[in-house]
């Protein structure tokens, strides 16, 4: 047992606990940081085990509105970047506030226990440390769903976690089953590569073209003034009536909600497949039989191959679940990162939000920061905190009235998010973030690698 009683634990060196690890280290307190893989990176990492990535995958949320505060993307890069570039970003970040030293690579961590007023951490090598508080922040893509079927299925039954690559769909009949954004680009890529390409959907999706007028989408919606839900979706959707007609009419089901009730379908590939017949909708799958995939409207196809993009189970399993009050398979984290029910036990990346994370990441470790700091240095700030903890329920729904479903328990909307944020930081007297205020953290990192080398 080794004794760390002024110190952090960050678990992970993903997007999140880098952004975390940036936070501490400009207001000085001390951590320790671990990472089960050899790098930086997290998912964006092809050589990562278990990452869910895929070589066609790109960004979803566009250049200019994404990306680390205060860090901006390579105004090289093009408007939705792809992930050797994500990836070649995210090992910047890290060099450029000098990340790496306090991060052991290959070391998992195994176990969190509660340890009196601080926290056991046992890693895999089978030492435990204990710290004054640990932030999880090893994302929610790790786990994968894959649902049941009645039948015998003689093809292939893969998860898309395992997918890597368009070839590995040549010469065979692909189906996909799942239309997320995953579940889109993956398609698409069967329809370049497969015999034949299905995708099977249970709802309808609203598809939004990844640019609008000829403007990436999202920085389209930041351009301009913020309106009102009753302002916004008719507008929005009159626009996307315009410009993609109804697509009912290639086989996608019409959606059984209003648009932004749940999280928008970001792709322009896949409307372009479908016109041109590479990719034929099927609704849900009833079941196997034999060679064949059987629909519920009665047809089938003879199918080699069928991918699930189903999603994931969010799971922290280095932690025991009591530590988190889980709720429909999310836990239930004040302003998406703090525990109700342990103090300095905390989560950052475990949200879905209809915008880029990245910088949302930075202003909830920051939040995190600030409150670590405040118990050593405020106190009294930390306490006031503490209250808000225990008692407020913030409304992260921006308005709208998300889908029912175990995915939208933890979902939010960036803006209302955004907006939540500055109101706490504002009650407890924390400041926010302001351009080059990480700029000591580069400075410190830049002496350090000069004394390196």
């Amino acid at each position: 047992m080794t004794e760390a009683p002024d110190r952090v634990c960050v678990v992970g060196a993903g997007p999140a606990g880098l952004s975390t690890a940036r936070a501490l280290k400009r207001l000085g307190i001390a951590y320790d940081q671990y990472e089960r893989h050899t790098d930086v990176g997290g998912i964006w990492d092809l050589d990562n085990p278990g990452t869910p990535m895929y070589e066609s995958a790109h960004f979803i949320s566009s250049r200019r509105v994404s990306g680390f505060f205060d860090f901006p993307m390579p105004g090289t890069y093009p408007d939705y970047p792809d992930n050797r570039r994500i990836l070649a970003y995210t090992k910047a970040f890290a060099d450029a506030y000098g990340l790496r030293g306090t991060i052991r690579f290959g070391t998992a961590v195994t176990r969190v226990e509660r340890d009196g007023d601080a926290w056991a951490v046992e890693l895999d090598d089978g030492t435990t440390h204990t710290y004054r508080a640990v932030v999880c922040a090893t994302g929610v893509t790790w786990h994968p769903r894959v649902p049941r079927h009645p039948g015998t299925f003689t093809g292939a039954i893969r998860h898309a976690r395992t997918y890597r690559r368009l070839e590995e769909f040549r010469g065979r009949r692909v189906l996909i089953v799942g239309l997320g954004n995953s579940g889109a680009d993956i398609a698409c890529d069967a329809a370049v590569a497969a015999d034949a390409a299905f995708v099977s959907v249970r709802r309808g999706y609203h598809v939004i073209p990844k640019h609008v007028l000829g403007v990436p989408a999202d920085e389209f919606d930041h351009r301009g003034p913020r309106l009102p839900l009753c302002l916004t979706r008719p507008l929005m959707s009159a626009l996307l009536r315009v410009v993609q007609g109804d697509l009912t009419r290639y086989g996608l089901p019409r959606p059984d909600h209003k648009l932004f009730e749940s999280h928008p379908l970001l792709n322009s590939r896949l409307v372009h497949h479908l016109q041109h017949g590479d990719v034929t909708v099927k609704p849900d799958v009833a079941g196997f039989d034999g060679a064949r995939v059987v629909f519920t409207d009665g047809t089938s196809e003879r199918i080699d191959l069928v991918l699930y993009a189903t999603g994931y189970d969010w799971a922290i399993p280095y932690v025991p679940e009591r530590y988190f009050a889980w709720r429909d398979g999310r836990p239930e984290l004040y302003l998406t990162a703090f525990s109700r029910a342990h103090r300095n036990l905390f989560g950052v990346g475990y949200l879905e939000v209809n915008s880029s994370a990245y910088t949302l990441f930075d202003h909830i470790s920051d939040l995190v920061a600030r409150y670590l700091h405040d118990q050593r240095h405020a106190p009294g700030r930390a306490a006031a905190f503490d209250g808000l903890i225990a008692r407020h329920v913030p409304d992260l729904s921006g308005g709208t009235r998300f889908v029912p479903s175990a995915r939208h328990t933890a979902y939010a909307d960036a803006h209302a998010l955004r907006h939540c944020l500055t109101r706490v930081r504002e009650r407890v007297g924390w400041p926010g973030l302001e351009p080059g205020m990480f700029d000591g953290v580069r400075a410190a990192a830049a002496r350090d690698t000069e004394v390196r080398s």
